[in-house]
């Protein structure tokens, strides 16, 4: 369904809970995309415009390999709900219910739920600060910065503020000072958390490289393990988003499940930038 052809890329533009992503097939491996290129396309005045921009790939002993670009050409380890856009792409091409996608951070299986949702294994979370990474050590529950937020990596590193309310928050002038705060030196994923009870989060995510984005479905799985870990929730939640909700569980083995709707905006063809 998608592919490049003379100087066209042909594309579907996807969306999970409002996380948009245009996403590009070159299994057939003609396109060779760039930072530059991925940035051009993800533009949203003089693109085509999105929060990532989606490769799949082939993989040897996978169903695909994703490749995930951020608005400013950066590449990725780990998307969410990108993640559960392609599943959905290569279960309805072969007509199975469940796959696995390689990404950089891991290998995601994925599977048809009722009502059109998508679950994804998004792997075990990280916790050492090593693994995060932090540029020293500390507890990772309890960052040594003002808020004092938690952090996790779910193959992309996250810092969680819990908030009281999270209407106040000025979360488009802290996000960029704390993505680009020096404990982390790969930048970090910025959420801003309220509690609303035991099984249900409110939550804001500035995304590095991408900014405030609708829904951050990676950002959701690392809030949930870091309430957990601070007593604040159960192991299973209701992440509320401002595009919509993800149903979140953290597993006694570590993995987190990952479960929310997909949906296709638009297809169209766009010239090679």
């Amino acid at each position: 369904m998608l592919y490049m052809r003379a100087m066209t890329i042909k594309f579907v533009k996807m969306h999970g809970c409002g996380n948009d992503f245009v996403i590009i097939d070159d299994r057939a491996r003609l396109l060779d995309m760039t930072g530059a290129r991925a940035a051009a396309l993800a533009d949203r005045h003089t693109g085509i415009g999105c929060d990532q921009l989606i490769v799949i790939e082939r993989a040897e002993t996978a169903d695909a390999f994703m490749r995930i670009f951020n608005p400013d050409g950066t590449e990725a380890g780990a998307c969410g709900n990108a993640t559960r856009c392609v599943a959905y792409i290569l279960m309805r091409e072969s007509g199975r219910s469940d796959v696995t996608i390689r990404t950089v951070a891991g290998d995601l299986p994925a599977s048809r739920r009722p009502n059109g949702m998508i679950q994804v294994d998004m792997g075990p979370a990280r916790l050492d600060w090593a693994d995060i990474p932090l540029a020293r050590p500390m507890d990772t529950s309890r960052l040594d910065l003002p808020g004092t937020p938690a952090a996790a990596s779910m193959g992309n590193p996250h810092a969680t503020f819990f908030v009281a309310d999270l209407d106040a928050e000025p979360v488009s002038s802290l996000g960029p000072r704390w993505e680009h705060d020096p404990l982390f030196p790969q930048r970090a994923n910025i959420g801003f958390a309220q509690i609303i009870d035991a099984g249900t989060i409110r939550l804001k995510v500035w995304e590095r490289g991408a900014g405030l984005t609708l829904a951050c479905g990676s950002g959701a799985c690392a809030t949930l393990v870091n309430a957990v870990r601070r007593g604040l929730t159960g192991r299973r939640a209701t992440v509320i988003v401002d595009g919509g909700t993800l149903e979140i569980e953290w597993r006694d083995d570590g993995h987190v499940l990952m479960t929310g709707p997909v949906a296709t905006a638009f297809t169209g063809e766009v010239g090679t930038p």
